[in-house]
């Protein structure tokens, strides 16, 4: 049996039909949410929030400790109330309407919670029942989780690994059109996050939205279509993983004169700077490139693309010497 704040897809609300044509199954506007001590001061957690979710994809949110990651997860699912803003999901307003979504919902934030000493068959049993679903979803779910030989034991002997997929075992008992999870690969070795992954990957190609936190880049990098990167309470960019590498991405170029081809360049207009032996030209392809400096007659001897990794982006980012960037629209 899970704690009530863990899990939204345990209720009896009938299933919502989402509309095909829906844009965006998630809308945040301008959301802030503050936290009062008993001494009446105040923590901004989440601070003028503007996100977009669009249908049918794997939506990454990520940002530093702090970034009000979770903070956002809790507003989306009611389980806290914004400060000011304004929340859509599924198409209905938060929180006026979170009773009518909270069947299409399954999420799993922070931690799963159950009972040790029941089995994990016996417990999304429960889950079932409770929610008006058939046993045999529930033991699909197992099978589909990769817990089907391990179901008849108590989730005492589980490793974490275990325990995570458990949970996002029973958040899809409802066959959910949106699932919100809070760091899905936490515990689990290589081979279960490839699992996970194809998984995360195989129910959005269904249709259904799949939005998650992690801190793990590299699995976002090669899980996530689109990602929205928090700091301090802020979306510092939010955009298809190709937008915001290409913003990024530069090509490096070596010639026999360097300094003459980086004037050549920067009077084409090319964003150039000599580095380690090449010229390193920013948001250029390397057919104009190579065409300019021929043009002035300097033939290329090395053209490479600077490899940026999303690991790179988020430290440039939401590092101390970042710089502000504007959101990117999807």
């Amino acid at each position: 049996m899970t704690r009530g704040k863990h899990f939204i897809d345990v209720t009896r609300e009938p299933a919502l039909i989402v509309c095909p044509g829906m844009a965006n199954v998630i809308e945040v506007e301008g959301l802030r949410k503050e936290y009062r001590s008993l001494r009446r001061s105040r923590t901004v957690a989440v601070d003028d929030l503007h996100l977009s979710v669009p249908e049918g994809c794997v939506f990454g949110l990520l940002g530093p400790n702090g970034s009000g990651k979770t903070t956002t997860i809790r507003c989306l699912l009611g389980l806290a109330r914004p400060t000011s803003g304004r929340i859509r999901v599924l198409g209905r307003p938060l929180p006026a309407g979170l009773a009518a979504v909270m069947g299409s919902i399954g999420a799993v934030v922070e931690s799963a919670a159950f009972l040790p000493t029941m089995t994990g068959r016996e417990q999304l049993h429960l889950l079932a029942r409770v929610a008006g679903v058939p046993l045999a979803r529930a033991d699909s779910a197992l099978e589909e989780l990769g817990l089907a030989s391990r179901a008849d034991d108590a989730v005492k002997r589980y490793s974490l690994g275990m325990r995570q997929r458990l949970g996002l075992a029973a958040a899809l008992l409802k066959d959910p059109a949106l699932l919100v999870l809070d760091e899905p690969a936490n515990g689990l070795d290589p081979a279960g996050m490839k699992e996970m992954r194809d998984l995360l990957r195989r129910l959005a190609s269904e249709g259904r939205t799949v939005f998650l936190s992690s801190h793990l880049l590299a699995e976002v990098e090669q899980t996530c279509s689109t990602v929205a990167i928090l700091k301090e309470g802020r979306c510092i960019t939010s955009a298809p993983i190709g937008t915001v590498r290409a913003d990024r991405q530069a090509m490096y170029v070596r010639v026999d004169d360097l300094a003459r081809g980086r004037d050549v360049l920067v009077r084409a207009g090319f964003d150039t700077e000599v580095v380690d032996h090449h010229l390193r030209v920013a948001g250029a392809d390397g057919a104009a490139i190579t065409r300019t400096l021929a043009s002035d007659g300097l033939w290329v001897m090395d053209l490479r693309p600077q490899e940026v990794s999303l690991e790179d982006l988020f430290l440039e980012m939401t590092g101390p010497s970042a710089v502000r960037y504007q959101e990117v629209s999807t």
